[in-house]
């Protein structure tokens, strides 16, 4: 289960699509692996959207990213079950390099959010020996 110390949120007028998240108050930490679920639980209770989310290799460097379009959008690219099917991949691949925690620390606490045109950019701390099984 995803744990974050994110200030509550009104709810969603989103159906939930997971279980709810621990916020205020919560003293543990978890260490356990992402999952579909728990993303877009943070998404919605933060941004009260579904919002696309990318990795990125640049020079070397990964970069988790929160883009600007989402599922609810009229225009939005993608089909919900290409958009879950896109997020279980990625899923696997942060748990793969092992930045689960890093990726969780920073969805609840950025005080940025995404806006029109332009990415919000985690830069990715990637234990060495793991990151080169996943750089071609």
């Amino acid at each position: 289960m995803l744990l974050c110390n994110c200030r509550a949120i009104a709810p969603s007028p989103l159906p939930p699509f997971g279980p709810a998240i621990p916020f205020e108050g919560s003293q543990e930490r978890s260490e356990s692996p992402l999952s579909v679920a728990d993303l877009l639980a943070v998404l919605r209770q933060r941004w009260q959207r579904s919002y696309d989310l990318q990795l990125v290799q640049r020079r070397g460097r990964f970069y988790f990213q929160v883009m600007w379009a989402y599922l609810e959008q009229q225009s939005f690219p993608m089909a919900e079950a290409a958009y879950l099917a896109k997020l279980e991949e990625l899923v696997g691949l942060l748990n793969g390099l092992g930045v689960a925690d890093q990726v969780r620390h920073w969805l609840c606490t950025t005080s940025d959010k995404p806006r029109l045109g332009r990415a919000m950019n985690l830069p990715l701390e990637i234990d060495p020996g793991r990151a080169s099984e996943f750089v071609l």
